[in-house]
Parts: C-alpha cells; sequence; structure tokens
C-alpha cells in the first residue's frame, strides 16, 4: 500500500508559555515509503514540529495521527515501535560505553532474547555500514559515524519511520554527500519512511521527491522540488536561497536572455538545458 498515510499532521499549532507562537495550523501527510523534507532556515519551527510528530513534545493543538490512530491517544512504546527521532547533535543521543551497547539499549528494553537483541544490531550497523565497529568506544567515533550509530539506534528497534533534524549538519561536503546517500539506501532498499528537518537547498534536489518549506512556524509552500523552487526574490523571503545550479540559470534567463522552458535543479539537466539554450540562441 504505497500510498497508504504513515504520518499526518492536521491544523497543528504551538504557543510557547510567553505566547509566543512557535507553530500555526501546520498540515502535512507522509505516505509509506515517501523521503520528504521540512526546509525552512534557524528558528523557522523544524525541529519543534519534528517533536510534535514523535509525540515528545505536549501541548499542541490540532491532530497528528500515526496509522490513522491520535498520537495523543498511543503509549510511549506504541509510538516508538514503529517512528523515532534522530537529534541533530549526536552526543545529546549517544551514552553507552561501545557502539555495540549503545545499539544494543533500545532492543534489550523491548524485551528481547539476547540472539534476536545481536542479530538486530549487527544487521543496523550493516545498513548504516558500521559493521565491524561494535566494541568501538562512542568516543572514538568520528562526528559522521556518531550519526549513522544514532541511525543505527532506531533501525535495531525495527523503527519503520525516521525523522532527523539536520542529519547533515556538522559534516563536510562529502560526509553530507554520504549521509544522504545512507539515508536514500534505506529509504529506497530497505522501505524506511524519512522525514528530514533541513536548512541545505542544494542537497534537496539531488535526493528527496517531496518538500514542505516552514517559514515563522508555517508551512508556506509545499510540492517537489521543481514546483517549490521558482524564484530567488520568493526564497528570500523566506530566509532561503535557491539551489545554486537554479541559482545560476535563473540569471542566465533573465540576465542573459537564454531561453529556458523551466528552472533545471541538478548538474545533468542544467548542462542539457544550457546547451540547448545556447545551440538555439545560436
Amino acid at each position: 500500500m504505497e500510498n497508504h498515510v504513515r504520518l499526518s499532521v492536521k491544523n497543528v499549532s504551538l504557543k510557547y508559555p510567553d505566547g509566543t507562537k512557535a507553530l500555526s495550523d501546520i498540515s502535512i501527510e507522509i505516505k509509506k515509503g515517501e523521503f520528504a523534507a521540512i526546509l525552512g532556515s534557524n528558528g523557522s519551527g523544524k525541529t519543534t514540529l519534528l517533536k510534535i510528530m514523535d509525540g515528545l513534545l505536549k501541548g499542541s493543538h490540532g491532530k497528528v495521527r500515526l496509522d490513522g490512530k491520535n498520537i495523543k491517544e498511543l503509549t510511549p512504546k506504541m509510538i516508538y515501535q514503529k517512528i523515532g527521532l534522530v537529534f541533530q547533535n549526536p552526543d545529546d543521543q549517544l551514552f553507552a560505553a561501545t557502539l555495540f551497547d549503545d545499539i544494543a539499549f533500545g532492543p534489550i528494553n523491548m524485551g528481547l532474547n539476547i540472539a534476536e537483541v545481536k542479530d538486530r544490531v549487527i544487521c543496523a550497523l550493516k545498513d548504516v555500514e558500521l559493521d565491524g565497529l561494535e566494541k568501538k568506544s562512542i568516543h572514538n567515533l568520528s562526528y559522521g559515524q556518531k550519526k549513522r550509530a544514532c541511525i543505527a539506534g532506531l533501525l535495531a528497534m525495527g523503527h519503520e519511520i525516521l525523522l532527523l533534524d539536520e542529519p547533515t549538519a556538522g559534516l563536510d561536503p562529502m560526509g553530507e554527500y554520504k549521509m544522504m546517500s545512507l539515508l536514500k539506501k534505506l529509504n529506497r532498499e530497505n522501505g524506511v519512511t524519512i522525514v528530514m528537518a533541513t536548512h541545505s537547498v542544494d542537497l534537496v534536489p539531488l535526493f528527496l521527491s517531496k518538500l514542505y518549506i516552514l517559514s515563522s512556524g508555517r508551512i508556506v509552500r509545499s510540492g517537489i522540488p521543481e514546483e517549490v523552487f521558482t524564484a530567488p526574490k520568493e526564497m528570500s523571503e523566506v530566509k532561503l536561497r535557491l539551489p545554486m545550479i537554479a541559482e545560476l540559470v535563473y540569471k542566465l534567463k533573465n540576465e542573459d536572455g537564454l531561453q529556458f522552458g523551466r528552472i533545471p535543479l541538478t548538474i545533468g539537466e542544467a548542462r542539457r538545458d544550457i546547451i540547448r539554450a545556447m545551440e538555439s540562441r545560436s
């Protein structure tokens, strides 16, 4: 059932105790097998929204449904059997002495026997490409390895939906690409439904098919990247920018007079369309 809605956010709003509005009338639908992004600048409300979707943050108005059931009526155990949140800073999530012990903590607390726990840990570490490092100290892992370890901890518990808060933050360009490639693999090959909060506009067109732009606690635009990334002015209004490729083509079109049918978002698309536009001009 690929069209089955796994996670539904309907008219969700939240005020902080001082009266400040954190979120206003948010509605999102995440279907089974989707890889979606909540894109927004710092302070837009991305982390708050993820915590509400995970059932961690209480006091919001509106409804969040997990597989059709109101998340406020589910126990933490019922929620965490299906969905889990990976924090932006992995040091906020990892605590055990070794990698194996940390990944095993969740399955052990689910009441699984030792053999099942071991199998789950080994499989999860393999899925995030950390197999062979089971005995390594958490403190001796690189920052990128720590981020992948957090994901493994949720996979070992059998989570089918991952919520990730800025999964590429703090990584170098190669680390960013490897992280996004890993998430794409988990999504396509393992069938994991993924929602990530990010402000990395250049990564989105390469990996994600669904996008929500969050600005000042409101969803201001949604759709596929081609529909969302339209003009620099519209993006700057929500404190973001176009992907670099799209920015280049936009200037070639509007300042240099080259003809483009649409704004390409990847290097391959841009190369093809630029050659075509130059041939047409000549």
